[in-house]
This record gives structure tokens, C-alpha cells and sequence, in this order.
């Protein structure tokens, strides 16, 4: 059981609401252009990822990963943050939200599932309805910027457009035997690195919607625990 509060920022105001979440999945390779999502696959492949036998994959770790706090602790300074559209659904609807699912790129070379487990997914306080923005979807732009080395610079940018559609996703994700039931959260895949995957000491993760004037934000500190042993 994890208990989150949110704003849902809707059309005509905000309301709060408690979500219990349940079950957190993380759908990996999940663009719909080929060549994009080649680039990430070899991205991770130069790190020591092996590459997907089949596309999309879920993910399942600790639903108590994903987290709204302002930093998180990892072990050693091999993890990463990667910006993603999140999907919750809570009373029978679902919202949309922006998360980073940070991943332990060293364990990632041998054992994906564990390295998504390794760490928390920081996440946005405020949701909308996926109702209120489903029409212009595709105009949607995810970004994320990281700190590296006390600079700030832009890491990631593209449409959301770069990965399959909320709708897409689900329908897979159900083809697969899993049930996106009421406390359930996804997080839907990433878009390639500028200037290749790296740590940093703070990232900021962005969700914009330029139909209605409005994003999404939401950024953490890294704090990187000793390795011993």
C-alpha cells in the first residue's frame, strides 16, 4: 500500500485526492518510431544493456517506489533519471501525471527488473484527467533537464509523440495478462538522452501541454549513499 495525495488540475479548478497505489508497472521500449527507440536501445547497449527480445515490455516493482519527495538516495553514482508520461488510475479514471523512472545503470547490465527496483520514481504532485486532454495528446512535449558537475543542461526533449499512446499501452499491457485496475500506475517510456546517459545531482522533469497553457513539474536531488563491499 502507498499512499500519495495529488492535485487533479482540471478544466474549471483543482481538487486533492488520496490514491492508493497498488501495483506500479514500468513499460519499457515503447516508441512508436523505430528508429528513435533503436537509438535508445543502443544507448543502454553501449552501457551494457542487452537489447529486448520483444517490444513493449512491463516492468513490475514495489508500488511504494514511486515517490513525491524532494530527493531520493541511491546506492553509489551509477543511476539515472529518465523523464516519462505517467498513467494512474484511481475511481474508475484515468489520469495522467510526469514521473522519472531513476534506474541503477550498473545493475541494469545484468538485471533490468532489479535495476528498475533498485530505485525510486519521483513523481509530480498534480494530475490531470486524461479526459481533459485526450484530443490534443499528440501535441503534448516531454523534457527534463539534469545537473551535472553544477550545470544545468537540457537532457531530454521530444513530443510525446515518441512513445505509443496511452491508449496503445493499456491495450498491450492487457494483451500481456496484466489489469490496469483502480491504485494502479504506469510509467510509459522515455525518449533518448542528449549527449548520452549520465548521473547528475539534480533532475527536473516537465510535462507541457501548449493547448491549454499549462505543465507539469517536478525535480529532485540525488544523493549518492557509499558502496562498500
Amino acid at each position: 500500500m502507498n499512499m500519495l495525495t495529488f492535485d487533479i488540475e482540471t478544466r474549471t479548478g483543482r481538487w486533492q485526492r488520496v490514491v492508493d497505489i497498488r501495483q506500479l508497472v514500468i513499460a519499457g521500449w515503447t516508441g512508436r518510431d523505430a528508429d528513435a527507440m533503436e537509438k535508445h536501445i543502443r544507448e543502454l547497449e553501449a552501457l551494457g544493456v542487452r537489447r529486448p527480445s520483444a517490444t513493449p515490455v512491463f516492468y513490475r516493482v514495489a508500488a511504494d517506489r514511486l515517490q513525491s519527495q524532494p530527493a531520493i538516495q541511491v546506492s553509489g553514482g551509477a543511476s539515472s533519471g529518465e523523464v516519462e508520461f505517467l498513467l494512474i488510475k484511481h475511481q474508475g479514471e484515468i489520469f495522467v501525471g510526469i514521473a522519472s523512472d531513476h534506474t541503477d545503470r550498473e545493475v541494469e547490465t545484468y538485471g533490468i527488473t532489479v535495476s528498475k527496483q533498485m530505485c525510486d520514481k519521483p513523481c509530480a504532485q498534480v494530475l490531470w484527467r486524461l479526459a481533459d486532454i485526450g484530443k490534443h495528446w499528440d501535441q503534448l512535449v516531454l523534457r527534463a533537464y539534469a545537473t551535472i558537475g553544477g550545470e544545468r543542461v537540457l537532457y531530454q526533449q521530444g513530443p510525446v509523440t515518441a512513445m505509443r499512446s496511452p491508449q496503445d499501452l493499456l491495450d498491450r499491457f492487457a494483451e500481456q495478462g496484466g489489469s490496469f485496475d483502480d491504485g494502479t500506475a504506469m510509467l510509459c517510456g522515455t525518449l533518448a538522452a542528449i549527449g548520452g546517459i549520465r548521473p547528475a545531482d539534480r533532475f527536473e522533469i516537465e510535462l507541457e501541454d501548449p493547448v491549454l497553457a499549462r505543465s507539469l513539474h517536478h525535480a529532485y536531488a540525488v544523493e549518492a549513499l557509499p558502496v562498500h563491499g
